[in-house]
């Protein structure tokens, strides 16, 4: 049984720090930090307007507000509350900030993405890197937390710079053949990088550190190309996802194809896959009348997650947002399919074992495991759970309402009650 805390008030992010230890909570200029076992407040900051973003320092220790109306950054220490620091571009304005590997640096964006800029919490010192292509997106740190690739552009071309994450200076600029750099992300053992162009060019392609384009791969050239694209934990798989509305899978040895997946409007019978759904239906789902609400794509993009171990991965396609599809990547196939009454808006895996869990804005949370799904009820009045997140280490799942938020403590092995009805 899982076991859920009161609910609380919440007006934007909120979020577990990387120890796992506090809950950071904002309520409209007030950042409440709560202990996770307790669920007591522990700390209390104000800060100078609403707050639009939060983020933990990777050490626990220091946490950012971004006031973006404002626009400012405040920061704040846990272990000496009357630290504060802030940050103010002027004129420039700040789009998007975010920390350091190191814990000591914020890194911000300005407007019209103009200048990006290292702040040092040690000194008074700042570096500028100029011309960065996207406020939140291009910029990626090692595992190791020693470089930083940023990704600029200039005289209407893209490049890629190293950054030292010690020292801040730049260790080596490149340009990358792109039309239009949609984003980059470091392979999870520090030695490529991934990067992929824009929609309308489809281009994913992988860079050594010196610049060398190890690979490029385009699956088509006409239409809408590449939507995302996410490195697996162990790093031997890169899964990319399009707008043909197929997800494929490259070796990172050869950097070729190993795995496409599509998926089809209509599952019938023989199926391997385990079809869990939340309505009596015959067993041929027809999908293609799922269609989109307006209200849905503005807040939505599609969902494509790895499990934990590297041997799942789960997608949702756009056009059928009732639908996950969950894959198996040792058998090269469909493991299972969750067919819900309503849109699914987050779905997230448990960061220490194979456990799925999904959200639609009901009062429900649906849970898949390889040995197979449940449905838990939250049991709070009028609470729908429209977005989650799990802590760290596994153990607490964050629901999240409009303007509430509940905790819940999750069992080691799931309940065997099952609100679905299974066809295998």
């Amino acid at each position: 049984m899982m076991e859920f805390t009161e609910p609380f008030k919440q007006t934007g992010p909120c979020c577990f720090s990387p120890n796992a230890r506090y809950l950071a909570v904002a309520v409209d200029y007030r950042l409440v930090i709560r202990d996770v076992l307790s669920f007591k407040v522990v700390q209390l900051f104000s800060c100078m307007d609403k707050i639009s973003y939060i983020e933990w320092a990777l050490d626990s220790e220091y946490i950012l507000c971004g006031l973006y109306k404002k626009p400012m950054i405040q920061a704040w220490s846990l272990a000496q509350p009357e630290w504060t620091c802030k940050i103010d571009e002027g004129p420039a304005g700040i789009a998007y900030a975010r920390w350091s590997p190191d814990s000591r640096h914020i890194l911000t964006t300005s407007e019209f993405q103009l200048r990006l800029t290292v702040w040092s919490l040690l000194n008074t010192a700042c570096i500028h890197v100029q011309w960065p292509k996207h406020a939140s997106k291009g910029v990626s740190f090692t595992k190791d937390g020693s470089f930083a690739a940023i990704c600029t552009r200039r005289d209407c071309k893209d490049y890629v710079n190293l950054i030292s994450c010690q020292t801040w200076e730049i260790m080596g600029v490149f340009a990358v053949d792109t039309l239009d750099l949609a984003d980059v992300e470091w392979s999870p053992d520090d030695t490529a990088i991934v990067i992929w162009d824009s929609p309308l060019e489809y281009k994913v392609l992988i860079y050594s550190l010196d610049g060398r384009c190890l690979s490029k791969y385009q699956a088509y050239e006409s239409g809408l190309g590449v939507k995302s694209v996410s490195w697996s934990p162990n790093g031997q798989s890169l899964a990319v996802g399009s707008y043909d509305q197929m997800l494929r899978v490259l070796n990172h040895l050869t950097w070729k194809v190993f795995a496409e997946f599509m998926h089809l409007s209509t599952v019938r019978a023989p199926c391997s896959a385990a079809v869990f759904k939340e309505v009596d239906e015959p067993l041929q789902l027809d999908m293609s009348d799922l269609s989109l609400t307006d209200d849905f794509t503005q807040h939505n993009s599609g969902i494509m997650s790895w499990s934990k171990d590297s041997q799942y991965i789960c997608t949702r396609n756009d056009s059928m947002p009732t639908v996950l599809w969950i894959w198996d990547m040792n058998h090269l196939e469909l493991a299972a399919i969750l067919v819900q009454k309503d849109p699914i808006r987050t779905a997230a895996w448990d960061p220490t074992c194979t456990r799925l869990v999904l959200c639609t804005g009901t009062s429900h949370l649906y849970m898949w495991t390889p040995s197979g799904a449940y449905c838990v009820n939250v049991p709070l009045p009028q609470f729908s759970v429209m977005d989650l997140k799990w802590d760290f280490n596994g153990s607490c799942l964050l629901l999240k309402d409009k303007e509430l938020f509940c905790c819940a403590a999750v069992p080691l092995l799931p309940d065997s009650n099952s609100d679905y009805s299974s066809d295998d």
